[in-house]
């Protein structure tokens, strides 16, 4: 695989290796979501009986929704689950608390578009075009870029990107493992980072919409909340993970590794059929973006408020998900009739039944989640840990910088042993959305600085999904006498990636949070 395998392999022994191996097994001891979360819950319920019978509370100083009255004292006790009063409207409401978890709405909608184009291939061609029409010195950037991207696709873009990263090198003469690594960094550390709008950012979205409202915190949660932070992102990770590509990962793996062999890119090249359904897809997406600017630009237009104005709030910002979705539909449709993935007007709902396949997951974890919350919520624990965790955030003095970075390092330590970002976040939603609005954060700070941490720690997760089929393509490529590759040779190979990406993230968030910047469409950093 590499001139340097003898001395870079496997960490077997070691601090490093003794690291690797206990978050391994912390991790494998944690019970799979659904259960997580349905242990969550009955801790609550039992809890706030427990406080509830202790009489705890919280006073703190509300302000008023009405114009021009002063903030009022506001005491908050802890709610019995367990009593009557509790337990019967939670049963009656068991399915309406199911069906009106906002992220379930808002990921059914955005897969049924995203779904489409991925299942009619268009994404897959979009990204082979770009990555085999670069120039051999812009190899790296532009494999980056769309590794970046291909989070569209969700876990489809981070198994594809290593992928062909393998075979575009190997292709050049380069070392092909250089590529399988560089591509798996970019599109995990992606997560926050997208010059388009993903399936992602309506799921996490929908739950910080939902943690947001259970607080009565009035500020937008609407996919886009991220959206500025996300785009100026993928330029600093394609810089960052070209920067770290050839300056760290070539010195250590050697970068003649193969000779030029471009009969790996075989199954790869573009095909004239998907070149025609790129050029379809590009004048169709042309065409919803026209008729949106007619709907958008002149005075009294459709997506304008009452007054004219587009920020903080409109009809835009509260259609972005329905907008969204017609974007993909349509593209995904000219792009399947372009090039002849779709034959018939019936083919396109089987495709997009297919592409809602790869949220059965979340679907099954969403009902437990969502009777967390609820309760949560209903225990007035949520208030009590937001009151007084923001009580102790201040006592501590930290200010804002010190406490964005020390929450982006929690996130990231969790992200080892715990790698479903939803889940996750929907543990953490509740608790630091109104722990943070109390010190002044608004939800979309709140949010980014969790992706921050989540997507930077993706690829030196030992329990990451993906970390077999990485083992698995650079296993492909080894050369006879080259060592065995482990769990340890991929985790110590990204591991400088990682810390790339949380440094300059960090700094981004940083220079954001100095000059005030939006993080998206009327989506400000502070409430």
């Amino acid at each position: 695989m590499s001139k340097n395998t003898d001395s870079n392999r496997t960490p077997q022994g070691g601090a490093f290796g003794r690291f690797i191996r206990g978050i391994e097994v912390v991790g494998n001891k944690l019970p799979h979501p659904f259960w997580l979360f349905v242990l969550l819950a009955l801790t609550v319920v039992v809890l706030s009986a427990f406080l509830a019978a202790s009489g705890t509370s919280v006073t703190y100083m509300a302000a008023s929704q009405k114009v021009g009255e002063l903030p009022k004292e506001v005491t908050v006790p802890v709610k019995n689950l367990l009593s009557y009063e509790a337990m019967r409207p939670f049963f009656a409401d068991f399915v309406k608390t199911y069906i009106s978890f906002a992220p379930l709405g808002l990921i059914m909608v955005m897969m049924l578009g995203i779904g489409l184009v991925e299942q009619t291939g268009f994404i897959s061609a979009l990204m082979r075009k770009t990555i085999l029409g670069a120039p051999p010195y812009m190899v790296t950037a532009v494999l980056a870029l769309v590794g970046i991207n291909a989070n569209l696709a969700s876990d489809a873009g981070i198994i594809f990107t290593p992928a062909i990263g393998g075979a575009v090198f190997k292709a050049l003469g380069r070392n092909p493992a250089v590529g399988i690594i560089a591509g798996f960094a970019a599109a995990c550390g992606g997560f926050t980072a997208n010059f388009f709008v993903a399936g992602t950012d309506a799921l996490l979205a929908g739950i910080t919409e939902s943690a947001a409202k259970g607080m009565n915190i009035v500020a937008p949660t609407h996919p886009l909340i991220n959206w500025f932070f996300l785009f100026a992102s993928t330029i600093t990770v394609t810089l960052v993970t070209t920067v770290v590509t050839e300056k760290f990962i070539v010195p250590m793996l050697g970068d003649e590794g193969a000779s030029r062999d471009s009969s790996a890119l075989a199954e790869h090249v573009v095909t004239n059929e998907e070149k025609r359904g790129l050029r379809w897809s590009l004048w169709a997406g042309l065409g919803t973006i026209v008729l949106l600017l007619v709907l958008t630009v002149p005075q009294g237009a459709f997506f304008r408020a009452d007054d004219g104005s587009l920020l903080p709030r409109s009809p835009l910002l509260s259609s972005v998900v329905p907008i969204l979705f017609f974007l993909f539909f349509f593209v995904g449709i000219a792009y399947g009739f372009g090039s002849g993935t779709l034959k018939t007007a019936s083919d396109v709902p089987k495709l997009m039944q297919n592409g809602l396949q790869g949220s059965l997951s979340f679907l099954v974890i969403a009902l437990p989640a969502s009777m967390f919350i609820q309760l949560f919520n209903t225990s007035n624990l949520t208030t009590i840990l937001a009151v007084k965790g923001a009580e102790a955030l201040e006592a501590l003095n930290l200010g804002g910088i010190p406490l964005l970075l020390l929450f982006i390092l929690l996130c990231g330590t969790l992200n080892l042993f715990m790698i479903s970002g939803s889940a996750k976040w929907l543990i953490l939603a509740p608790i630091f959305v109104p722990m943070f609005s109390m010190v002044g954060f608004s939800p979309a700070l709140t949010q980014v600085a969790y992706r921050i941490g989540d997507s930077s720690t993706n690829i030196i997760s030992p329990l990451s999904y993906y970390i077999p089929v990485v083992i698995g393509l650079l296993e492909q490529y080894r050369r006879e006498g080259d060592a065995p590759v482990g769990i340890g040779t991929v985790l110590s190979l990204e591991l400088p990636y990682s810390l790339a990406f949380l440094v300059c993230f960090s700094l981004q968030l940083i220079l954001w949070y100095v000059l005030n910047l939006p993080l998206g469409p009327g989506a400000g950093m502070f409430m």
